[in-house]
């Protein structure tokens, strides 16, 4: 199989995933049909490739902003029997290998063509985890030393990796991720028998943390980056509370930057193939939760958890607390400290920040100028007051449900040679 074919296999699905956020931030970037030459071991001569296939998408980068990252697998082969993924163990699905050298002479190229400033490398893992981490090593080796490349570059670390290998990944990669997958031993090893949360994958990720931490915290020479990790929900019955809690723990100690979640859906040809797909809301409550945590201030044991231990799939988490919590409003918009603003529904980090701002060098007069600053009136008037005046009588209107969330779609497996969540 040459190198295009391969190229193209491992990048399926990085267009339609996302590396971070929610859903309605994510974008292809159009790049043309250019073609790309590319050299890599066995390959006397000039390989051609075509952007368009080469898994380029536009992602955000820890400070801020956002570039185009190249996303591949070193390899989809794999010996793990992870029930959710198509390329586990026995799924029936064109197997593709790249070596170090041709992913970093590819990618390298595309760089140098200004398609792609920055690198998500993942894996599937052959065999012994070790030799799979090591060729990840490699590649990151490879860019970083002979390429001399400074970018950003993103490797999801292995389950099975050594401490050593985790140690070499954060001194090389700009973020480092490794996927927990449930909140609970149990969970995971509902997911794939192989895996194991508390003695491998937990530890690994809060060994990346710390040494991100320190070198934060030092400010010397050491590595400079950040850790995610991401959680497959609803496949075994875990609850948002437990999932919440330990990325709640994880973030206040500073191990982790944000997490992911991914909905899960049932694959055609995998071992969970007849098991119900999570409706996808669910994945977006917790994407809501987790910035609530991470930037709006709000502690874990304020989140609205109902009697099953889920968040609410019919109010977004902060509305939620602000319908439970209606004796703190409504709040004097001209004189309410930053961290209130943050607690009513429709006014973001952003917009609070601006009110506050703006407040002291001038008068808000009326709902046109909190709309300038970019408040959601609709959904934030109810709790507010502007020159003894209550902007709204009543919350936003909300709009019942037909169906139970997820249930107006067609309950089928999907047909994906990738698992949809391969790059996040």
């Amino acid at each position: 199989m040459d190198l295009r074919r391969r190229m193209e296999l491992l990048t399926e699905a990085a267009l339609p995933d996302r590396e971070q956020g929610m859903p309605k931030y994510r974008r292809s970037v159009p790049v043309g049909n250019r073609p790309i030459t590319s050299v890599g071991e066995g390959h006397p001569r000039r390989v051609p490739l075509f952007p368009s296939s080469m898994g380029i998408a536009q992602a955000r980068v820890p400070g801020g902003g956002s570039i185009d990252l190249m996303r591949v697998m070193q390899t989809n082969a794999c010996s793990l029997s992870c029930g959710y993924c198509p390329t586990f163990c026995g799924g029936k699905v064109p197997r593709a290998t790249v070596t170090p050298e041709e992913v970093a002479t590819t990618f390298m190229d595309v760089n140098r063509k200004g398609l792609a400033q920055g690198l998500f490398l993942t894996s599937g893992v052959p065999g012994r985890p070790s030799r799979a981490a090591d060729r990840m090593l490699a590649t990151l080796e490879l860019l970083r030393r002979r390429e001399g490349f400074q970018g950003y570059i993103h490797v999801k670390l292995l389950p099975g990796a050594e401490t050593a290998q985790v140690e070499a990944a954060a001194a090389l990669a700009t973020r480092v991720s490794v996927n927990l997958e449930g909140p609970s031993d149990s969970a995971v090893r509902t997911l794939a028998k192989e895996k194991d949360l508390s003695g491998d994958l937990l530890p690994k990720l809060e060994l990346a943390g710390r040494l991100y931490r320190q070198a934060r915290e030092e400010g010397g020479p050491g590595p400079r980056g950040s850790t995610t990790t991401q959680f497959v929900v609803g496949a075994t019955g875990e609850r948002d509370r437990e999932v919440l809690g330990l990325v709640a723990r994880l973030e206040r100690q500073r191990l982790l930057h944000h997490a992911h979640f991914s909905a899960f859906q049932p694959v055609a040809g995998t071992p969970f193939e007849n098991l119900a797909p999570t409706p996808a809301v669910r994945e977006a409550r917790l994407y809501q939760a987790e910035h609530l945590l991470r930037e709006y201030g709000f502690g874990f044991d304020e989140l609205a958890f109902g009697a099953d231990g889920n968040l609410p799939l019919e109010h977004d988490p902060k509305t939620s607390w602000a319908l439970a919590n209606a004796e703190r409003f409504p709040l004097d918009v001209t004189r309410a400290p930053l961290e209130l603003l943050l607690r009513v529904p429709g006014i973001g980090p952003k917009a609070a920040r601006t009110i506050v701002s703006a407040r002291r060098q001038s008068a808000l007069r009326d709902l046109r100028d909190l709309k300038r600053v970019g408040v959601d009136t609709v959904r934030a008037g109810f709790y507010l007051t502007l020159r003894g005046r209550r902007l709204a009588t009543a919350p936003a209107p909300h709009q019942l449900r037909l169906f139970a969330p997820g249930e107006h779609l067609t309950q089928a497996p999907f047909r994906t040679p990738v698992p949809p969540c391969a790059y996040r």
